[in-house]
């Protein structure tokens, strides 16, 4: 890593550099106080850091929570031959670590979400499975299924929410990706939003699911209150996503109780309180 900051950014090549644990698409570094580096270590990863270094810079000003705005690119070469990035450093826990317990985290969750809704203009990126008709999704959703066990009321869930009317609004602007592991927590409520890889627009239902995922038990009331845009269809279309996310979450969780690659136990506890949550 070192090496690669001394090739490409020299001045920023003295500074401190700690590896830090976490990370799906990309490996993260801490870099001096302030900074981070994030290298893809899936086939994905390059194109994702592209799509951050792009867009993110211009979406950062207006988010009311500290995010990773991208302030380098690293180029490609043959000591490592892709894209990587240093970003800003985004202070806190992670919450699939220190998961979010003070329930004004509804009202912070909720003026991020407003603030990053807005109307996407033409050509804003797109990521498979998000900000879609539910309905496009249900072959996955079995396939989950098929290899974990849950009540018939959580199948009712999904059922009313890919039967509820879609999105008919204008395409908003989505993190794509809001879990315990993509938001970090500080004095037990939201401190920031990171990992924007998915990145992308569409139904806002997506990342509404986010009040039944990441916020403590019983805020989600609040947190569609404070939201207040959000109707009767979407809020159960957010449910529907909530459930999608939550099956994710263990599966992901359940490789890791197993020692399976890409494996992370934590993630099924998190995944396991949502479904209670939405119960």
């Amino acid at each position: 890593m070192r090496g690669l900051l001394q090739e490409q950014h020299p001045d920023l090549a003295d500074l401190p550099l700690r590896q830090v644990v976490g990370g799906w698409d990309n490996q993260q570094w801490r870099l001096g106080d302030d900074l981070a580096v994030r290298l893809p270590r899936t086939p994905r990863g390059p194109e994702l850091l592209q799509k951050e270094y792009r867009w993110v810079p211009e979406l950062a000003p207006r988010l009311p929570l500290p995010v990773p705005v991208p302030q380098r690119i690293g180029e490609p070469t043959e000591q490592f031959p892709h894209t990587w990035l240093v970003t800003t450093w985004v202070a806190g826990e992670p919450a699939d670590r220190t998961p979010i317990s003070d329930e004004r985290a509804a009202d912070t969750l909720a003026a991020f979400l407003r603030a990053l809704h807005e109307e996407a203009p033409a050509g804003a990126p797109v990521s498979p499975g998000r900000g879609v008709p539910l309905r496009t999704l249900e072959l996955g959703f079995e396939e989950t299924l098929a290899s974990i066990e849950v009540d018939d009321a959580v199948r009712k869930i999904w059922a009313e929410a890919v039967a509820a009317p879609e999105w008919t609004g204008p395409p908003v602007w989505l993190h794509g990706d809001l879990h315990p592991a993509n938001v970090v927590v500080a004095d037990g409520t939201l401190a920031g939003v990171i990992d924007f890889g998915d990145l992308s627009h569409g139904d806002p239902a997506t990342d509404l699911a986010a009040a039944w995922i990441l916020l403590p038990d019983g805020a989600a009331e609040r947190f569609f209150d404070a939201y207040a845009v959000a109707d009767e269809a979407t809020i159960t279309r957010a449910r529907g996503c909530a459930v999608g996310k939550a099956l994710a979450l263990i599966s992901i969780g359940d490789a890791g109780d197993k020692g399976l690659p890409g494996g992370k136990p934590i993630w099924g506890p998190a995944g396991r309180r949502t479904l209670d949550r939405l119960l």
